[in-house]
């Protein structure tokens, strides 16, 4: 047990399958965040894994974002930037991992999690995973996992989804490249799932691992460019419009 969630992780037959769960829609506080970010670390040095599933529990969401309630806690610079820095961190290391991270979407995708589906270099979802930028809708913005979501999708689907704060179903998702493959359900989108785990497990692993090199060519300079956008976010969140939002939300 996590703060309030659990991370399950397990090598078989050459997939490294890493499950996260929080009881309110799979969100992620700091801790979880960090404990995802170390698994896919230590699956990237694992030499008997091949690929590496990142998944979560339930059938309703597949992540519903950073810890709303670590987010209401937040009362200093400091404190903001450890908050703030999770999403960061794990993104990171999928970025470095040298195997190819799939992620499984079976439900609904907010903020944070849309920038773990788009730094996932496969993604398969089902019909019901609709995907929502929420964060200008707080006073801040989808800062930290911005160069995932254009990477994936291109600056103006980013930008749609970024300015309108709004849910976009799963056909649309696809369409703009977020997810690869989608499902009429999560049985089929399962099948899916281990169709493909047993497809990659048969390759080259070294040629996956250049491939992956490639694919993410123009993302070298990550680690500065995402560490400066926790330090925006951090500083936004501490501006009276961000506290009287989310204090308006808070007491509704």
């Amino acid at each position: 047990m996590v703060a309030s969630g659990t991370i399950e992780a397990s090598v078989k037959d050459g997939v490294g399958e890493i499950c996260f769960f929080h009881p309110k829609g799979n969100s992620l506080p700091g801790e979880l965040l960090r404990g995802l970010a170390s698994q896919v670390d230590k699956f990237g040095e694992d030499s008997s894994v091949k690929v590496v599933l990142l998944k979560s529990q339930g059938d309703r969401a597949f992540c519903a974002g950073a810890s709303f309630d670590e987010f209401l806690a937040i009362d200093d610079l400091e404190g903001s930037r450890n908050f703030f820095s999770g999403f960061a961190h794990l993104i990171l290391a999928m970025r470095r991992c040298p195997k190819f991270v799939v992620a499984r979407v079976q439900g609904k995708v907010v903020g944070g999690g849309v920038g773990i589906a788009a730094a996932a270099d496969y993604a398969l979802a089902t019909v019901e995973s609709s995907v929502r930028l929420s964060e200008l809708a707080l006073g801040i913005g989808p800062f930290i996992i911005g160069p995932a979501v254009r990477r994936k999708m291109g600056m103006s689907a980013f930008g749609q989804m970024a300015v309108d704060a709004d849910w976009h179903d799963s056909a649309w998702a696809r369409e703009k490249g977020l997810f690869a493959e989608v499902y009429p359900d999560i049985d089929s989108l399962d099948k899916g799932v281990v169709e493909l785990m047993q497809k990659l497990t048969e390759y080259n692993p070294e040629a996956m691992e250049q491939l992956k090199t490639v694919l993410w060519e123009g993302t070298e300079d990550w680690e500065e460019l995402v560490h400066a956008r926790v330090e925006v976010t951090a500083r936004l969140v501490l501006t009276d419009f961000v506290k009287n939002t989310v204090s308006k939300i808070k007491n509704r």
